[in-house]
């Protein structure tokens, strides 16, 4: 079987799924086309052009299988490139941009969801990473096309799509199941920037500075030239509390996860959390909101309900009594093992 792997904006959860996609199907002869995750608005509308110019030789072949992220303007570039009709078409959505929230900069813009909406018109197979990634795109389209001129009425594509999607997780490594750590060190490892809200999480641990509970806290996560001024702000104040700031390389992220107690999520924005799965694989135990896609993922015992208040609760709870902290989430149930026979299933290999 040859395949075309296609993701126009490869962040670090884009590349984790190719990577291991690659992996898992060693029998499949993978060709893979990438964009780099940075100019996001031409990335997403230009893909089909930019490929067609640089890749001319590698969209020329005939593939039995072409694979695309939901950020490839799939119907486009089949256009452009009539042979690829014939291939077998999945789309992966690891994100929807009608659930996306805006920053206080940005003005939502209609293209990229059109991509996201044409890309899975034009596909075979569509698959999400959660179920509240397939439930609020569904919303998200019904929402927009009603705003439309002449308000189209998907409806009957719409359950279509709903009922043949297919909900798969990016997977992770196989790695052997482990203990919670102990102490009393929480992670943070997220992007940097507003959608994570940040906020909440440092107001929530100033409210565990005036209760007087001890903890280390370990900040970590991908950086960008703007960025949030909390961050500076809460950097002072936390003082010594702080073991680790900033973007690290592998081999310090990881100790760090290997080291620390309870990894914290305080996000606006998640579709799976990669991060938050990662760091329970190293032994720490989640703390997430209940919302999003952390219900998909996460028993009641690790979600909280509210805002930094009901973050600092749990949090305070868990660091002064640690025998009430509940068993690590078992990891394998997101792991490639557990997960290769359902792509194998979508991808259509025998």
């Amino acid at each position: 079987m040859k395949a075309l792997l296609l993701s126009a904006y490869a962040a670090v959860s884009h590349r984790v799924w190719a990577d291991g996609l690659v992996a898992a199907f060693p029998e499949i002869a993978w060709t893979r086309l990438e964009l780099p995750p940075r100019h996001f608005a031409w990335s997403i509308r230009a893909n089909p052009l930019i490929w067609q110019v640089t890749q001319e030789a590698a969209l020329a072949q005939t593939y039995d299988l072409v694979v695309a992220t939901s950020m490839v303007d799939l119907a486009t570039l089949v256009g452009l490139c009539p042979a690829l009709a014939r291939a077998h078409k999945v789309v992966y959505f690891h994100e929807n941009q009608f659930a996306f929230p805006a920053s206080a900069q940005q003005t939502p813009r209609p293209e990229p969801m059109m991509v996201n909406l044409y890309a899975a018109m034009a596909a075979d197979s569509v698959v999400f990473n959660s179920r509240y990634n397939r439930d609020s795109f569904c919303d998200g389209v019904r929402d927009f096309l009603g705003r439309m001129p002449g308000r189209p009425r998907p409806q009957a594509w719409l359950e279509s799509l709903a009922e043949r999607a297919r909900v798969l997780p990016v997977p992770l490594p196989e790695s052997a199941p482990r203990q919670a750590n102990g102490g009393n060190r929480i992670v943070w490892n997220h992007r940097w920037e507003y959608d994570k809200n940040p906020e909440a999480f440092f107001a929530a641990l100033g409210q565990l500075i005036e209760e007087e509970v001890a903890f280390e806290v370990a900040v970590m996560g991908q950086q960008f030239r703007a960025r949030p001024a909390i961050f500076d702000q809460a950097r002072d104040w936390l003082g010594e509390r702080v073991v680790c700031w900033g973007e690290q390389p592998g081999e310090v992220y990881h100790q760090m996860l290997d080291s620390g107690a309870i990894v914290v999520s305080t996000t606006d924005h998640e579709f799976q959390g990669l991060a938050i799965m990662e760091a329970v694989t190293r032994g720490c135990v989640p703390l997430v909101p209940d919302r999003l896609c952390f219900p998909d993922y996460y028993d009641d015992v690790y979600r909280y309900r509210g805002g930094a208040e009901a973050l600092a609760a749990r949090l305070g709870q868990w660091l002064r009594h640690p025998e009430q902290r509940p068993a690590l989430p078992d990891a394998r149930a997101w792991q490639w093992p557990r997960w290769r026979d359902a792509y194998a299933a979508v991808l259509g290999v025998e």
